[in-house]
Formats: structure tokens, sequence, C-alpha cells
């Protein structure tokens, strides 16, 4: 019965990327432009700071976000990513993380905002952040790379579609879950839509907010190893490197770079949400 498709999909999604590459390429590479200056920026500015300025600032935030124990892990942990000599690889890293974040955080927060704030925005939005959630990461590979090449670029492309729906989905469920009482008594003092808004239900929403801010981290990361299949540098090369080689050593090496990265990051995100909660 099931012997040969019958739904071409595959020549479909085919034709469709083809028309896409050949009659609107120009506008692909207009929006790669502010992607690429983005990331060329803290690139230069991550390798020209001096390794020693770059591990004090990280040791000074974890530090007030969580105090001297984080403090002293986040130094522990940019010490040995140093001594593995993953320094380069990790600030583009680095720079591709938060990239890809700060374009989520531009782009979710507001959908967020407008999805906690309706029904109808919500229900229509909610099967595309499930398709962006469930697609298979490889899968966004093909379609970036015909419309944006390959390289650091394509990766955080591909990053930020991959990482988009978790601060999406918290941001939309903060706002939801401000008890409709206090809603109300703030209209009822005359408080207008924005004000509501930015004074009652965004610093209400806040740790669930940066909640999401903490998984579209950490699923940047997890796509670094990903994005180096497209050219994109990183920790994620060694790895890709070592398991072309079968050398184990080096892709072992590229994962412990990441891990420390990401329980640096974490750690830094979960304790600023804390906060928010206990304040």
């Amino acid at each position: 019965m099931f012997e040969e498709a019958i739904i071409p999909l595959d020549a479909w999604v085919t034709v469709f990327i083809e028309w896409l590459v050949d009659n609107h390429r120009e506008f692909f590479q207009t929006l790669k432009w502010p992607v690429e200056q983005m990331l060329n920026g803290f690139e230069q500015g991550l390798n020209t700071l001096h390794p020693a300025i770059i591990i004090i600032m990280i040791c000074l935030v974890a530090w007030r976000s969580s105090g001297k124990r984080l403090a002293a892990f986040s130094l522990v942990a940019m010490l040995v990513i140093g001594f593995l000599g993953l320094w380069e690889d990790t600030m583009i890293t680095l720079a591709m993380v938060l990239s890809s974040v700060i374009v989520c955080a531009l782009f979710g927060i507001p959908l967020g905002i407008m999805a906690g704030r309706s029904d109808r925005f919500e229900i229509g939005l909610r099967p595309v952040l499930d398709a962006m959630q469930t697609t298979p990461a490889f899968v966004y590979l093909v379609p970036i790379v015909m419309l944006f090449s390959v390289g650091n670029v394509a990766g955080v492309l591909a990053t930020i579609i991959f990482a988009l729906p978790p601060i999406i989905r918290l941001t939309s469920l903060g706002i939801r879950g401000v008890h409709p009482e206090l809603v109300e008594a703030a209209q009822a003092f005359g408080a207008t839509r924005w004000q509501v808004l930015t004074k009652v239900q965004i610093p209400l929403a806040l740790p669930t907010i940066l909640a999401g801010l903490n998984q579209t981290i950490m699923m940047a990361l997890s796509m670094v190893v990903i994005a180096a299949l497209i050219g994109a540098g990183g920790l994620g090369s060694p790895v890709i490197l070592g398991l072309n080689t079968l050398d184990i050593g080096r892709a072992v090496v590229g994962g412990v770079g990441i891990v420390l990265m990401a329980i640096v990051l974490d750690r830094i995100t979960q304790s600023l949400a804390q906060k928010k909660i206990i304040k």
C-alpha cells in the first residue's frame, strides 16, 4: 500500500528552496548583514581583549549574580579552557552564542508578550513553535547553507531558529501567569495597557522570562557542534575534527570546553532569575 511515495514533499521543498535562492538571494543576504556585523564585532572584541580581562569580567558577573563560589568556579573553568588550548575557539563560540541570544531576545520577548496577551495570536504561533522545536537540527542546515552559504554567520542563523522557541514560550507563560486581579487593580487605578504591561506584567513575569533566556542560551550552546558541520568555528570544530579522524582525545577536549562554558553561563543566568524571584 505504501511502497511508493504518493506525496512528493521532497520535490516540492527542493523546488521552493531553489526558487528562493534564484529569486530572493539578495533579500536573504540583506537579512544576513546585521547578524554578520554583530558577530564580527563580538569576535574582534573578545579576541582583541587580553584573556585576563575577559576572565576578570566573567568572574565579576558571576560574583555579582551568585557569589564567591560561582566566581571561583568560573575562574577555574576559564583557566582550564585556556590551558587546554581552547581560548580562541571559546571566544568564537561565545561570540556566536551572544549574537544568537541577542537576536532571539529581540524577537522572542516581543512575540512572547503578544502571545501572552492574545489567545488568537498564541494559537496561531503555537504550531510554528512546535515545528521549530521538533524539527531535527540537522534539517535546518541544508536550506541555511543554500540561502546564506557556509561559515560562522550561517551557524548563528541556524542557532537562532533552533533556540528561539523557549524564550517565546516562557515569556508568554510568564505574562499569562500574572494574577488577573493585579492587572484589574492596575486598570482600576487608571493605568493604560502600556503601563499595565511595563509596570505590572513584565516585572512579575521577569523570572520566567529569564528562565526562557537561560534555556535559549543552553540550546544555542547545544547547536555549536552541529553548526560546525556547515563551517562554523568555535568549540564545535575540535569535536567534528575528532569525529572525522577518530581522534577521541581531540573530541573530548572540545566537549570539555563546551561543558565548562555551558555550566558557567547556566549558573549565571539561573542565579539572576532566582534573585528576581526572591525580590
